[in-house]
């Protein structure tokens, strides 16, 4: 089982080797912990290690993402999603939305994730047999609020955040259902007619909130810093900071979802298309902290190579994060060496 060190405790057993940013090592696999050994590894500034399963039964083996959080967790997923479709249906009948019921669905979710560190685990695990948009919705919320609380943004900041991403497509409430499920190639009529979601948004969001920063911040998750983007064609500084950080939550979203236009991609290759993304359309240093933030998280999970070779990622590279070092059987593979491998999937 993989946890964060801040979780560990005297007695337990190292399952696999541990290593430091620099490839050292620090711990041998089957390791009995002791203080100084809990002590050496926020010495070299360990995040998380791999370790036999506890006895004690507040503690269970895992196999799946799935696996790693409490029910109570997935309930309040649930719930959230839930309130989401009801935010939508509000909308369509009412043509607004309740500012309390949107707290309601979402600031318990965020209560009880706000502390959770293993994101990737989280986001992978957050999965519900619910449509499409309302889940997408919360887990637009959720990765905006925690971009916030990385960018070292106020607390009401971070709630905030986390609200304007729930509430980002509630104009698609306007759009037909129809052609929101549509599974042919759109046409050019009816993708600008998805395109007017965001200006929905923003006017349902208006008429239902005081503060219309949350509106603005819906209004302009499509626009791109150079212009290329919509429904006004905003460029760079014109572009709200909460509204930067939403348009790379939507993307990351929405590239890991199973959608009826496109299957679900890799997290890893979602992730360098952010970073490619982030010279011309997404902020680059926002976009860079939250690549930063998600790396790390890929350690400890089993990766599938080019070759077809399986293996445990082991490290990262802070001057080269997608090409980790990996291993494999009884070999370390580094990918920032071996140039002609590269990872083609993360196992989930």
């Amino acid at each position: 089982m993989r946890i964060h060190i801040t979780d560990l405790q005297a007695g337990d057993q190292i399952s696999q080797d541990i290593f430091n940013g620099y490839g050292l090592h620090v711990l041998s696999s089957g390791a009995i912990l002791n203080e100084h050994d809990l002590s050496r590894l926020y010495q070299h500034r360990i995040e998380y290690v791999d370790i036999e399963q506890r006895v004690s039964p507040s503690f269970e083996a895992s196999e799946t993402a799935a696996d790693l959080f409490p029910p109570e967790l997935h309930f309040r997923f649930e719930d959230a999603v839930v309130g989401c479709e009801l935010l939508f249906k509000q909308a369509i009948v009412e043509g607004r939305i309740s500012e309390a019921d949107a707290k309601e669905s979402f600031q318990p979710l965020v209560r009880h994730f706000q502390e959770e560190r293993d994101v990737v685990s989280l986001m992978l695990s957050m999965h519900t047999q619910d449509e499409y948009t309302y889940q997408h919705s919360v887990q637009v919320g959720m990765l905006s609020f925690y971009m916030a609380k990385w960018l070292d943004w106020s607390d009401e900041d971070q709630i905030r955040a986390g609200m304007a991403g729930f509430l980002h497509d509630i104009g698609k409430s306007r759009i037909s259902e129809e052609l929101l499920k549509k599974s042919g190639r759109l046409t050019e009529a009816e993708f600008e007619e998805i395109k007017k979601h965001p200006l929905h948004s923003y006017r349902i969001l208006t008429d239902s909130y005081p503060d219309d920063g949350i509106a603005v911040a819906a209004l302009q998750h499509h626009e791109r810093r150079d212009g290329t983007g919509y429904p006004e064609r905003l460029q760079d500084e014109a572009i709200l900071p909460m509204s930067r950080v939403i348009a790379i939550a939507d993307i990351y979203s929405a590239m890991t979802s199973d959608r009826i236009h496109q299957e679900k991609r890799d997290l890893l290759c979602v992730l360098k298309e952010l970073y490619r993304l982030s010279f011309n359309e997404l902020d680059a240093e926002m976009t860079q902290t939250f690549i930063n933030r998600m790396i790390p998280n890929f350690i400890g999970k089993r990766a599938q190579l080019s070759d077809g070779r399986w293996g445990t990622i082991i490290m990262t590279h802070p001057t080269d994060p997608f090409r980790p070092l990996i291993h494999v059987d009884d070999a370390f593979i580094d990918l920032a060496v071996e140039r002609d491998l590269e990872i083609d999937r993360i196992s989930t």
